[in-house]
């Protein structure tokens, strides 16, 4: 080890237990508060708990200021530490997104890990692997890694850990005296819903706020309300988990973390590199290293948590992460600002003819996003005749909201919001967001922008060569080659998939 990795492998302990209190540090002008890293004295290893939600999109968390939704543990989590703005996730699809955040590797990295229902090579390592190394204790239940096959890949068991029935199964089971990296994957609020779920969970279809690329009507609204009421579901879950970890002794010394792999299951969102597809809510609570009521709107991406989590251990993350550790930002006075990232997807589900993916690029600012359609002559949510799994535009999850826009798509009110979900998109797209928030109205061909684009596009091309993005040195659709492993469409969708 160079002398320069070995001083940092130092930092690295010595500031573990100030890791998110020093994030607060950032510069970023729209911090609201400073979280500050109380006097503790030497302290066992932390334990790790990942709670992530199924397709759960910013900002529906009350928290949040969400007037519809309920979410009494996330917000308990932001008040007692840190409560982020701007988490995105790496991309917009189940599995590459999970793979993303195990490896801490963006998944154009991750060669046949890009894709939905692939598998994940075991030449990228992931942290339960490594913190296993490092005598922890690793488990997860529910919805790890996936969907896909780890065997392929070259494992002999999901990335995410050994798999337990349930969380207190997991917490039985460890030695005494061990600490233990935990992967709580709900399979909410994934589809399909059982309609009318919003009313048994209290939810007001006056209260909830039709997001503006999809048409405000009442069944629109009663979709909502039951993805709100599994929202709710997996709130109450990740609360049952922190009172088991209370009445263990063990709750305070746990680095407590709640995010999502991608956005909502509707049309324009999960999939696409939108905001409603990629914007993510994300809580982290330390408690005696974290000063509560912390709030950061400096720019996280997801693929930082793998890199986190081993420097919070006490470990150097291995070279080929890309991800920036949340403790590294704290000792590297360079990394201080965080005002952009980048965002990706490839194959989601089989649903063009010849197996095709449809690549996407970006880069989100504060002000503006901007996207590339590297395969603009495809059909962004999938051709419009079912090919093989799904249905018609088959990337976007059945559902009634999706049916009302296929149905409806020659309606007046309704053919504006179909055709913004399922149209061939230009090679690129640029998004003023302090004008447009909802990202309707694309400003690529708009010559007075020509300047911000210039210099997003140079950023997104420049982070696409440093990082070895096969799309940028060698573009040869090697994703639309890559097995795919799920299975043909289904009278009803199974949850989860």
């Amino acid at each position: 080890m160079s002398s320069q990795r070995a001083v940092r492998r130092v930092l690295c302990q010595c500031l573990a237990l100030t890791m998110l209190a020093m994030i607060g540090a950032s510069r970023s002008p729209l911090v609201a508060s400073t979280p500050l890293a109380q006097d503790a004295g030497p302290s066992k290893r932390p334990n790790i708990l990942l709670a992530i939600a199924d397709d759960w999109s910013w900002p529906h968390a009350s928290a949040y200021d969400d007037k519809a939704v309920s979410t009494p543990v996330f917000d308990r989590v932001a008040r007692e530490g840190v409560l982020f703005g701007n988490a995105f996730v790496a991309a917009p699809s189940c599995t590459p997104s999970r793979a993303a955040i195990l490896t801490g590797q963006y998944p154009h990295r991750l060669a046949e890990g890009s894709n939905l229902h692939g598998f994940l090579p075991s030449r990228f390592p992931v942290y339960p692997d490594l913190l296993e190394e490092a005598d922890y204790y690793v488990g997860y239940t529910r919805k790890g890694w996936g969907p896909g096959r780890f065997e392929p890949g070259g494992r002999t068991r999901n990335p995410a850990g050994e798999q337990f029935k349930d969380f207190d199964s997991f917490l039985t089971s460890k030695p005494s005296n061990q600490p233990f990296v935990f992967w709580f994957g709900s399979q909410d609020p994934h589809r399909p819903y059982e309609e009318g779920s919003d009313t048994d969970a209290g939810i007001g279809l006056d209260r909830v706020e039709v997001p503006p690329h999809l048409p405000d009507t009442r069944e629109v609204r009663s979709d909502l309300a039951d993805y709100y009421a599994e929202v709710q579901r997996f709130d109450r879950e990740v609360g049952e988990i922190l009172k088991r970890l209370d009445a263990a002794g063990e709750l305070d010394n746990t680095l407590v973390v709640i995010t999502s792999d991608n956005g909502m299951p509707f049309p324009r969102a999960k999939a696409n590199l939108y905001d409603a597809g990629a914007h993510v809510p994300l809580a982290v609570r330390w408690p005696g290293k974290v000063t509560a009521g912390a709030t950061i709107d400096g720019f996280v991406s997801l693929v930082d948590l793998a890199p986190t989590f081993l420097e919070v251990a006490g470990l150097e993350p291995p070279d080929q992460m890309t991800g920036r550790s949340l403790l590294t930002l704290a000792a590297d006075e360079q990394d201080v600002d965080r005002d952009h990232v980048f965002i990706e997807r490839e194959r989601h589900a089989q649903v063009r003819k010849g197996d095709l993916s449809y690549p996407m690029r970006a880069v989100r600012t504060r002000d503006w996003l901007y996207i590339r359609n590297l395969r603009p002559d495809r059909w962004p949510a999938g051709d419009p005749e079912m090919y093989f799994s799904v249905g018609p535009f088959g990337d976007i999850d059945g559902g009634p909201t999706k049916q009302a826009l296929l149905d409806g798509r020659d309606d007046a009110t309704l053919s504006r919001f179909f055709h913004l979900a399922t149209d061939k998109r230009p090679a690129e797209e640029l998004y003023d967001l302090r004008a447009d928030p909802g990202q309707l109205r694309n400003l690529a061909d708009d010559q007075t922008q020509a300047k911000s684009k210039a210099e997003l596009r140079r950023l997104l091309d420049e982070w696409m060569r440093e990082t070895g993005d096969p799309r940028a040195t060698n573009d040869d659709d090697r994703w639309d080659r890559y097995p795919y492993y799920g299975g043909r469409a289904k009278t009803e969708p199974v949850k989860g998939e």
